[in-house]
């Protein structure tokens, strides 16, 4: 079995950074070793909170007990997410450094929370970080748009753009960069889009986006959770961004359904690892431009 070391937020209440992701993770397969970079009442975007940032040298702290036991070695995958301070975003450099010491076939998975959407709250210093370090150390990048393009420092309007700018990242070192919610002007307002781009493939697929009166938190670190989990089960890049694609939309749909605010994850459980509906991704080979659903 897989093993994933989940090093983000987590939250007493809802579902945002490891409540949005352990679960769909464990769901598919594969087991989790959460990491918390902070814990709070709740998620930022009601505008008030309660809790702390766990210290930097703590995080490394844990990692070195699961070391001590000699256990480390089995972790197949580090999925990092929302941090709570600079300093953290260093101590999840040195653990990556230590899961590779003693399993040089890990994979680094960064989920590049930074801010600025939605109402999410980092603080200073960390979208900086995460920019000019982060990408030559993962293996996989998974920003949205606009983090996207504070990765590349300029804007992006078309899918064109965005797999240019996805290569212009991987050069930098990742294999795989997944752009959780791309904005496409050639798109039509009511869909949701993803991009998937390696060295030598672009995936691109749409789901409807539902009308909520206000959008839920959470849905970025649960797609991050589960295309972590596809890829390691073996999935094609294609695959994996297909069914993450697929599983999002249920949690989402259901959660519209219901008129709930949190994500109805536990709910929606069976079409985590089973979708009902499919959304063929679409190969982008530069000659698309205009022909999006």
């Amino acid at each position: 079995m897989n093993n994933v070391l989940s090093i983000q937020s987590h939250v007493v209440f809802g579902h945002a950074g490891n409540s949005a992701a352990v679960f769909p993770m464990r769901r598919l397969g594969v087991n989790v070793w959460p990491l918390n970079t902070v814990q709070f009442s709740n998620h930022t975007q009601y505008g008030r909170w309660t809790g702390s940032v766990f210290d930097a040298d703590e995080l490394q702290s844990v990692i070195e007990g699961i070391g001590a036991i000699g256990v480390l070695a089995r972790c197949n995958a580090v999925l990092s997410g929302y941090l709570g301070a600079t300093e953290q975003g260093r101590a999840v450099v040195e653990i990556v450094k230590m899961v590779k010491a003693v399993n040089p076939r890990a994979l680094f998975f960064c989920d590049p929370v930074m801010g600025a959407t939605g109402g999410c709250t980092v603080e200073p210093g960390i979208e900086d970080f995460l920019v000019t370090t982060m990408p030559e150390v993962a293996d996989a990048m998974m920003p949205n748009h606009l983090e996207l393009e504070k990765l590349v420092g300029r804007t992006i309007e078309t899918v064109e753009e965005a797999v240019d700018a996805c290569r212009e990242v991987l050069a930098r070192g990742p294999r795989i960069v997944l752009v959780k919610h791309l904005i496409d002007r050639n798109s039509r307002a009511d869909t949701f889009n993803m991009l998937a781009v390696s060295e030598t493939e672009a995936w691109f697929v749409q789901r409807p986006l539902y009308p909520f009166a206000r959008q839920p938190v959470g849905v970025g670190d649960l797609t991050s959770g589960i295309f972590v989990a596809r890829t390691l089960q073996g999935d094609s890049l294609r695959d994996a961004l297909e069914h993450t694609l697929a599983a999002v939309n249920a949690v989402v749909r259901a959660t519209y359904d219901a008129g709930r605010y949190e994500l109805e994850i536990v709910a929606s459980q069976d079409e985590i690892a089973h979708p009902t509906d499919r959304f063929p991704a679409i190969r982008v080979t530069g000659q698309e431009v205009g022909r999006w659903a």
